[in-house]
This record gives C-alpha cells, sequence and structure tokens, in this order.
C-alpha cells in the first residue's frame, strides 16, 4: 500500500511537535476543569530551531516542507539520500548533537532497530525533543524512560510503541495495562502517545481503499500488480519480476 498520504503522516506528526511545546494536551485538561492557570507552559519558538530528520523517503520529504514553513533549519540523515532536494545531509552522530528537536521518518530494518539507543541519547542536546510516528522499535523504550527522568530528553511524542500489537486499536480503558514500559511513558506530562493514528484521514483512507480494490482487480484479471511483493525472490536473475513478470 505504498504512499496512500505521506500528508496524514507527517502533519500528524507537527501535530504531536506542536502540542508538546505548547502543552497543549495539559491545557486542554486544565481548562476543563476551570483552571486558566498558565504557569508550567512556557513552550519556545520553533523559528530558527534545528530539527534533524532521519529518513527521507515521502513522509520526511512532506515534514521537512512543512518545517520549513515553520522557518525552521533541517539537517537530515538517510543512506539513500535523495537527490536535488537541497536537503542538508549529515552523518547520523552529527544529527544527535545538533538537533533541538528529532523526527523519524524510516522503515524498521537489522539496521535501525533502536537507532535511538543509549549511546544516541548520550549524544543528544539536553532538553532535545524527540517524536516518532515511523515504527515503534526504531527506539528503545528502556533507555527512552531513563533519558526522560534525568531531563535529557524535554519531550516525546509517539505514534508507535515496541510492544503496541496488544494494546493499539483495542480499548482496555476497564482493564490495567500490564506493560509497565508503556505505563510509564502514559504517566510522563512530557510524553503524548497516540495510538498508531497519524494515517488515519479521509483522504488517506480513500485512498487505502482504492489501491486495495485496484490490486485485487488486477490479481483476478491476471494483470500486472505494481503494488507487489515477493517474498520468495532468492537469486536475482531468475527473479519474474525483472522479467516483467508477477512473482505469483
Amino acid at each position: 500500500m505504498p504512499g496512500y498520504s505521506p500528508y496524514a503522516v507527517a502533519e500528524h506528526t507537527m501535530a504531536l511537535l506542536l502540542a508538546l511545546n505548547r502543552k497543549i494536551h495539559r491545557a486542554y485538561n486544565r481548562t476543563r476543569d476551570h483552571n486558566f492557570s498558565i504557569v508550567g507552559f512556557t513552550g519556545f519558538d520553533m523559528y530558527g530551531k534545528t530539527v534533524g530528520v532521519i529518513g527521507t523517503g515521502r513522509i520526511g520529504r512532506v515534514f521537512i516542507d512543512i518545517c520549513r514553513g515553520f522557518g525552521m533549519n533541517i539537517i537530515a540523515y538517510d543512506p539513500f539520500p535523495a537527490t536535488d532536494s537541497g536537503i542538508e545531509y549529515v552523518e547520523l552522530d552529527e544529527l544527535f548533537t545538533r538537533s533541538d528537536i528529532i523526527s523519524l521518518h524510516c522503515p524498521l530494518t537489522k539496521d535501525t532497530h533502536h537507532i535511538i539507543d543509549e549511546r544516541a541519547l548520550s549524544l543528544m542536546k539536553d532538553g532535545v525533543f524527540i517524536i516518532n510516528t515511523s515504527r515503534g522499535a526504531l527506539i528503545d523504550t528502556e533507555a527512552l524512560l531513563e533519558a526522560i527522568k534525568s531531563r535529557k530528553v524535554g519531550a516525546v511524542g509517539l505514534d508507535v510503541y515496541e510492544e503496541e500489537a496488544d494494546f493499539f486499536y483495542e480499548d482496555i480503558s476497564g482493564d490495567i495495562l500490564e506493560d509497565d514500559k508503556l505505563a510509564r511513558l502514559l504517566t510522563m506530562p512530557n510524553v503524548l502517545v497516540t495510538a498508531h493514528q497519524a494515517f488515519l484521514t479521509r483522504e488517506a483512507l480513500d485512498n487505502i481503499a482504492r489501491t486495495t480494490l485496484d490490486n485485487l482487480k488486477a490479481f483476478f484479471a491476471d494483470e500486472p500488480l505494481p503494488n507487489e511483493i515477493c517474498y520468495y525472490c532468492g537469486k536475482i536473475e531468475t527473479c519474474n519480476r525483472l522479467h516483467k513478470e508477477r512473482c505469483f
């Protein structure tokens, strides 16, 4: 289901960042109790701040465009840089040390598993903001918790979580949350968690439905499948896709 809406995810990423910076989630709860104090709600101007973007595929580049609209300085890391993009690419360690805000937009692979770990966190600025709308296991949750407790990390926005499969998309409000790490994250006022909903816009759902139906139609009509992913190709020279044939 490629490219159903990079805008949906990128915009949700910015929503998390804005809410954390200006304490919108806390202000909402406070004013609901008729408490209109603004003590503890000081944020910072995002203009001029440096945002480090890890992964510059379609979603990452849309998020970069949004950040440019805020007048932010952008640096990025990607092993496959986008050509002619005007993006300043740096090595990963440099991104960690220079960024005021770090946003993850890369796939989960053996190389990116726990790309944010204890070492990476130690290189970051004190008070860094981290936003993850990509895959939960990009971040070592235990290391993240320790960095939040030590005030190394200033705020965290998560739309994904390492062990989300048993919780996200389920209503367990009447039960005890058995995941201690997730429970600890939810108690922290500078952590904002959403339940893997960054994709959830009308436009994205429409694109998902259309692409699914087009895939099914092409499959049963024995037509080419542009979105097909083959799990069985062994040797490149015998790959059916290279010969413009279907894998299945």
